[in-house]
């Protein structure tokens, strides 16, 4: 992370969006809509309606929409809407009731 990062804006992708390609942002990155590809940010969010399929690196990961692929990640939060089947390496998480997960989660000790 640069020090210019933590005033980096939130970048939104409207429902109406959707994309094949990989995305970086030095800020966070909020998924209303459909991403097929990897995301690298300081902070990720999945809307009830979004959907990611890819790689995921980032510091912050919260999901209350579908996710599919791999996560990188300091703190997972997965809503009680979530729909997660991923391979995920976390420092902590948080599954609320009602979230559904399949993968493996692999603790990584910091």
């Amino acid at each position: 992370m640069t020090p210019d990062s933590r005033n980096a804006a939130k970048s939104v992708l409207s429902s109406d969006l959707r994309i094949n390609g990989d995305i970086f942002s030095d800020g966070a990155v909020e998924i209303l809509g459909k991403v097929e590809g990897n995301i690298t940010a300081r902070a990720l969010m999945i809307g009830v309606d979004g959907t990611l399929n890819g790689m995921v690196t980032a510091d912050a990961v919260e999901v209350k929409g579908t996710l599919e692929g791999r996560v990188a990640c300091v703190n997972l939060t997965l809503r009680a809407h979530a729909r997660v089947t991923a391979d995920v390496i976390y420092q902590s998480v948080v599954i609320e009731d009602g979230a559904a997960l399949q993968g493996r989660f692999t603790l990584d000790k910091p």
